[in-house]
């Protein structure tokens, strides 16, 4: 009984500062982006500080995600210094209460941290992300703006036809490209034949470019007003294909890896933004542990700067190798499991190596 109350106590302290830690957050994100939008975006007609303020909240989502790591450390070494300082956990561990019992309300915290962050936080950002693309477009003028640093190449293979397909932009969820070159190959892989467009609509067994640049090897380059592309792409295909994972909800991941594996497209980023998503709750357990690793010590008046810096230099450490390794697995590079999950395992094994020898020898 004497446990389960004060489980109950470090529980509360644990997520009421963490609520302020994310109030913090919050805050101090909301300005520095608000300011970054307005100087970026203040020239453009249309806008306006409302606006400027409504692109801001729709994008704040997805940058609190990403600092969430970073405030569960905070809070764990933030709660367990206060704990230290008042000898409430002097005193628990002189009631016979071990680190591994008192530790388990903050670990049960971050786990529910992670899964909010999952399970509700995401699909908030995944939305607010595609809102915030979609009106910096409208205020640009261009609805294709919001697409064009995530444009990747396509290639089709259409019979004895091999052509690589790239664009500046795209909208209609792919259906039309803004910029387009198209590069021919023949059957020993030498360029025979490139096109630039103005635009090109992906129409039911061909793409329809306009206002046409054909350039051939050693020939004067021929300007066409239209020309037909002989595709076998299917709109879902290229819809799905050009579709970026930070904009899609944890919900529907899951469909979207069955859909793009039956259309043949590669599915690492999808399956790496899957794994990292489903590890969130493990790797704030994790943040804990560096937390406590720094933060056990007993001392009255003022923890070790050293010791502190240390556990905030870990926790930026294992943010980046997490980061790092995501991309690998994004790329295909390392398997999108291996590459979001062992950081996380080595990481909680590492806390509770330390926690074992500072605690029991």
């Amino acid at each position: 009984m004497i446990f389960g109350t004060l489980g109950r106590y470090f529980f509360v302290r644990y997520m009421v500062t963490t609520f302020w830690f994310f109030l913090g957050v919050i805050s101090i994100v909301f300005l520095v982006d608000f300011s970054e939008t307005a100087g970026r975006l203040a020239g453009l007609p249309g806008y306006s500080v409302s606006v400027g303020l409504l692109m801001t909240a729709v994008r704040l989502p997805l940058i609190i995600q990403q600092t969430v790591p970073f405030i569960a450390l905070f809070v764990g070494m933030t709660v367990l210094i206060a704990l230290n300082r008042r000898y409430e956990l002097v005193i628990a561990r002189a009631a016979g209460i071990s680190v591994w019992q008192f530790m388990t309300p903050f670990v049960v915290g971050a786990i529910l941290i992670g899964l909010l962050t999952m399970l509700a936080l995401n699909p908030v950002a995944a939305w607010g992300q595609r809102q915030s693309e979609a009106m910096e477009g409208d205020l640009r003028g261009d609805p294709s703006y919001r697409n064009t640093l995530t444009v990747p190449w396509l290639r089709q293979i259409s019979g004895r036809d091999d052509v690589i397909i790239g664009a500046k932009a795209f909208t209609e969820n792919g259906m039309l490209l803004t910029n387009p070159v198209f590069i021919h190959f023949d059957s020993h892989n030498d360029i025979v034949l490139r096109q630039d467009a103005a635009s090109a609509k992906l129409e039911d067994g061909y793409w329809l470019l306009k206002t046409v640049v054909e350039r051939r090897p050693g020939e004067i380059p021929t300007h066409l007003g239209s020309v037909q592309v002989r595709t076998n792409l299917k709109q879902d295909f290229v819809a799905q294909r050009l579709t970026q994972p930070e904009t899609i909800a944890f919900y529907d991941l899951s469909n979207r890896i069955a859909i793009a594996k039956s259309f043949g497209i590669s599915t690492k980023a999808l399956e790496t933004q899957f794994n990292s998503l489903l590890s969130q709750p493990l790797l704030l357990v994790a943040m804990t542990l560096i937390a406590a690793t720094v933060s056990l010590k007993f001392s009255r008046f003022n923890q070790s700067r050293s010791v502190i810096l240390g556990g905030i230099l870990s926790g930026f450490v294992l943010y980046v190798v997490t980061v790092l390794v995501k991309a690998f697995g994004s790329s295909g590079v390392v398997p999108p499991f291996v590459a979001t999950w062992i950081p996380v395992i080595v990481a909680l094994a590492i806390g509770a190596t330390i926690l074992l020898h500072q605690e029991d020898g």
